[in-house]
């Protein structure tokens, strides 16, 4: 996936969310809504997390150094983590916390008509980011559908910001369904319930993007297509006998490691054993481009050889 149409959305989404967080504390100021309280915060957090997001895409360009000779390719994973953890604390649990004190405390709202302006607005904004996360994201997932999409990108840029536009208007709706009951009814209460769906919807969305970055903090390999594409360029070599068996690993989003040992014919030479090494690895970059980190260890294939058992893909010859 590219960084740059990750780096897109997430900067049209921190400038919504921005100015959508300024228009909300207005109208929590004025009407006292708690819902409206609830969807500033969100946005607020919203806001942070793309900046946290940017940071984490400036972050991992730095060079590698002696301390992290891989690079720094994984920082764009542990912001995207932290994201999820802004959006359980910051944002869920404080939305929580004012939904209970408003059915403890339930408040009338003042200037009733403002609280729906500004959902509206914020609802045709926050469209408008969404729409060009869903643009972005369709420059790069190709045939998968979204589900897959947000479950397998290595980038986590466009994930975290479709998931988050989603629950801000989801969380948008849940308050103007609120805000609107509220003022139909006179109740308080249906604003205390808003703003306590909002809560539970942005603990959901944040448990989501908290199991999704783990699995890329732990280290994911290759998706199946890859490693396809990677065994049949490594068997393709004319020098090659066959692939006894290999590893991926990405580094980053833009950055996969293959390490594998390859049986290659006999030969007296250790220069012709480089030559076939470096031709293997270059039919394997120009297959993945990603694949930038690649290890081949020489060996001579033995029918009777112990392959270590925690190897996750083993493949013999072109089967």
């Amino acid at each position: 996936m590219s960084a740059q149409h990750g780096t897109k959305a997430v900067i049209a989404a921190l400038l919504a969310n921005t100015g959508i967080a300024v228009t909300k504390f207005i109208a929590w100021a004025f009407s006292g809504s708690a819902s409206m309280l609830a969807e500033g915060v969100h946005s607020v957090a919203d806001a942070g997390n793309q900046a946290l997001l940017l940071y984490g895409g400036k972050a991992a360009k730095r060079a590698a150094d002696e301390e992290h000779p891989f690079g720094y390719g994984r920082e764009r994973y542990l912001w995207a983590f932290v994201v999820a953890i802004v959006l359980f604390s910051v944002g869920g649990l404080f939305s929580i916390n004012e939904g209970i004190s408003k059915l403890q405390h339930p408040h009338e709202l003042d200037i009733l008509w403002l609280p729906v302006v500004v959902l509206v607005i914020a609802i045709v904004l926050e469209s408008f980011s969404l729409r060009t996360a869903i643009k972005e994201a369709n420059a790069v997932r190709g045939d998968a559908d979204w589900v897959s999409f947000v479950r397998r990108a290595k980038s986590p840029e466009l994930p975290v910001v479709l998931l988050e536009d989603i629950a801000a208007l989801l969380g948008l709706v849940f308050a103007l369904i609120g805000v609107s009951l509220t003022i139909f009814t006179g109740d308080p209460i249906w604003d205390a319930i808003g703003t306590l769906a909002i809560g539970t919807l942005l603990i959901v969305v944040a448990l989501i993007l908290g199991i999704e970055t783990k699995s890329l903090l732990i280290g994911e390999g290759a998706n199946r297509e890859d490693v396809v594409k990677i065994r049949d360029a490594i068997n393709a070599n004319q020098t090659v006998e066959s692939l006894i068996y290999m590893k991926t690993l990405y580094l980053g989003p833009d950055e996969l490691m293959v390490a594998a040992k390859v049986a290659f014919a006999k030969r007296e030479r250790m220069s012709e054993v480089a030559d076939a090494i470096n031709g293997v690895e270059a039919m394997v970059r120009e297959a993945v481009p990603a694949a930038r980190v690649i290890f081949i260890e020489p060996d001579v294939y033995r029918s009777t050889q112990t392959l270590p058992p925690t190897d996750a893909i083993v493949i013999k010859g072109n089967d």
